[in-house]
């Protein structure tokens, strides 16, 4: 393994950002790590552990060691007539993966399909789509902990799962890196069509499949995710809000039109794209930063924008949305 110095990240983050770091290696196996934490002990060097690039926003170059783990591996662990067991390695693309599955017929990921990134970041933002979340077919995944050197292994309900959240992305965040992720999928057919676009797209059929619900998916996504090798962007920039009952009776009274999803008797979560809409975002652009045309939630590099500019962006549509809604949203991808 070998550590580089003055690297340029433009290929390495999605909104295509020109940005360097004082120094980047890539990790294969367990003493490639440990020699990464040799040296930021040795030089007390500030770090950070990049995924596939999808979901940071980088506002200037980084000082320190940026490095990643780039084992690529698929494995079936265990097996019976109703479950799979499949252990993935960090490194893999995250929709070659659900692509795997769907090719095995097993069920449970097909919802996540063409989501950018690898697979050992997604259980630190608990990666959602069209009704599915990956805590919903999530088994354990091994992390190698920066602080001891050694290896841990969580269970699902060690996770802390939330909403675009889990223990790693605060509790652990930066204290080591996740190596391997072991899924649970289903044998038995069982697909998820509550989210409604995914099901209008589907009502024609009289019969589906996995590769039918997965095409959909992925039509549905190209439809409104501009590809970030043309117009840089790391998909939805803002989570979707949560209010409660009291809130949710104003805005329903108030926008006859209002994009929700209820979560329970007293929480709904609201479409922050709706709301960057209202708001008058859609479409939207300063220089070289907008907002994409056909779906207000994501924010997009057209040309040579710089990092700052595109939190400058966010942070006028956070200003607006506050002063119009009283909602704050609340970033989903990571500014560095």
């Amino acid at each position: 393994m070998e550590i580089l110095k003055n690297f340029n990240l433009k290929d390495y983050n999605t909104f295509n950002l020109e940005v360097c770091a004082d120094y980047f290696a890539e990790a294969e196996i367990i003493d490639d790590l440990h020699e990464i934490r040799a040296f930021i002990k040795n030089n007390k060097t500030n770090y950070y552990i990049l995924g596939g690039g999808s979901n940071i926003l980088f506002k200037q170059d980084f000082k320190g060691l940026i490095f990643r783990y780039i084992k690529d591996d698929i494995r079936i662990i265990d097996e019976d007539n109703e479950i799979v067991y499949i252990e993935v390695s960090a490194g893999t693309n995250w929709d070659k993966f659900v692509e795997f599955c769907v090719n095995k017929n097993y069920f449970g990921a097909e919802n996540l399909s063409l989501i950018p990134g690898n697979v050992g970041a997604s259980p630190i933002q608990n990666i959602g789509a069209y009704g599915v979340e990956l805590q919903d077919f999530f088994y354990k995944l091994e992390f190698f902990n920066f602080e001891t050197g050694r290896l841990e292994y969580y269970l699902r309900e060690e996770c802390k799962f939330g909403y675009r959240t889990s223990k790693f992305k605060y509790d652990l965040k930066n204290k080591g890196i996740i190596t391997k992720v072991t899924f649970k999928l289903s044998k038995i057919r069982k697909f998820n069509l509550t989210y409604k676009a995914l099901e209008n797209y589907l009502q024609g059929m009289k019969e589906f499949d996995l590769i039918d619900v997965r095409k959909a998916v992925i039509n549905i996504r190209e439809s409104k995710i501009p590809d970030y090798k043309k117009y840089g962007n790391a998909g939805s920039f803002f989570k979707n809000p949560e209010v409660d009952k009291d809130k949710f009776k104003e805005l329903i009274e108030k926008y006859s039109d209002l994009v929700y999803f209820t979560v329970n008797e007293n929480k709904y979560k609201l479409s922050a794209g709706w709301i960057i809409e209202k708001c008058g975002f859609k479409g939207k652009r300063i220089d070289d930063v907008g907002c994409y045309e056909k779906q207000a939630l994501i924010l997009v590099n057209y040309g040579k924008a710089k990092g700052s500019e595109i939190v400058s962006f966010s942070e006028k549509i956070k200003k607006t949305v506050l002063s119009k809604f009283s909602i704050e949203l609340e970033t989903e991808v990571n500014i560095i």
